[in-house]
């Protein structure tokens, strides 16, 4: 951490702005056609209103991170850089998962590919990317990576490596929302309370991590101490706030099971039947 602050163009510019609003402006029509598709096809089981808001505001969640003013900004302004990483990696992805797209996309395509569709989710590979120490260790964990390392300042020296620290906080932070709350399937989800403690420890590295960004310690971001620090507010006030939204968006969509009653696992024979031999 020193006085310097090094960063490249990354797509800040009027250009970059314009397209980025258009794939925006496209994802958002792209996905109210699919509602009214899927309304279409079974109007007996209508598209949750609120999906579609929670889809949409993700989207505009995304848009203020991503369009100016503060796009810009966080070229510039590691504290900009830090409120990206939080509405990019943690508040939008909430917001898109809520939305349950998997399972809007599941009810709009052909059988044939919604099979196909469900096979994956029921891969090998997708369940070890499903696993909550898998989704908190590529969300949460290269945190350390990025920040205490020399890998934020290279990223930063080109273009291409902002774009791809967006890309890789929205995924990671889609997929742990996936994983925690998700209302779509997944096979390898566990039980709400293995959630609860992944959860948990993703609050405390993820407090850990900016109080040591905070205080300075062993942390290699070439921007003023000043902003760095505030930067490390950002991320642990910020961080709580989204992490307790993320809690209770658990507890909204968690649904217990139903167990038979013991009085009811045994069915007795009916009358003038046999029973099975023994």
């Amino acid at each position: 951490m020193d006085g310097t602050h090094h960063h490249g163009d990354g797509g800040g510019g009027l250009p970059w702005a314009v397209l980025t609003a258009l794939v925006l402006l496209a994802a958002a029509v792209g996905h109210l056609l699919a509602v009214r598709r899927a309304r279409r096809r079974n109007p007996a089981q209508r598209w949750s209103s609120w999906r579609a808001a929670s889809f949409l505001t993700g989207l505009a969640l995304l848009a203020l991170a991503l369009l100016p003013p503060l796009g810009p900004a966080a070229h510039t302004d590691f504290r900009g850089h830090m409120a990206q990483h939080m509405l990019i990696g943690m508040y939008a992805p909430l917001a898109l998962v809520l939305a349950a797209p998997v399972t809007l996309l599941l009810r709009i395509l052909p059988p044939a590919r919604a099979r196909r569709v469900t096979a994956v989710l029921h891969s090998a590979p997708a369940r070890t990317l499903t696993r909550p120490a898998t989704a908190l260790l590529l969300s949460t964990g290269t945190l350390g990576l990025l920040y205490f390392t020399p890998l934020y300042n290279a990223a930063m020296a080109h273009p291409a490596g902002h774009w791809l620290i967006h890309a890789h906080f929205l995924a990671s932070g889609c997929l742990f929302a996936y994983v925690i709350a998700g209302p779509d399937p997944a096979p390898s989800r566990p039980g709400v309370p293995a959630r609860l403690v992944c959860l948990g420890v993703a609050i405390a590295a993820h407090a850990l991590l900016a109080q040591a960004m905070y205080g300075g310690f062993f942390v290699d971001v070439h921007a003023p101490v000043g902003q760095v620090r505030q930067g490390a507010e950002i991320m642990y006030y910020g961080g709580d706030i989204a992490e307790l939204l993320l809690a209770g968006a658990l507890v909204a969509t968690w649904r217990p099971e139903r167990r038979p009653r013991a009085g009811r696992r045994t069915r007795r024979p009916a009358a003038g039947t046999a029973a099975a031999p023994r």
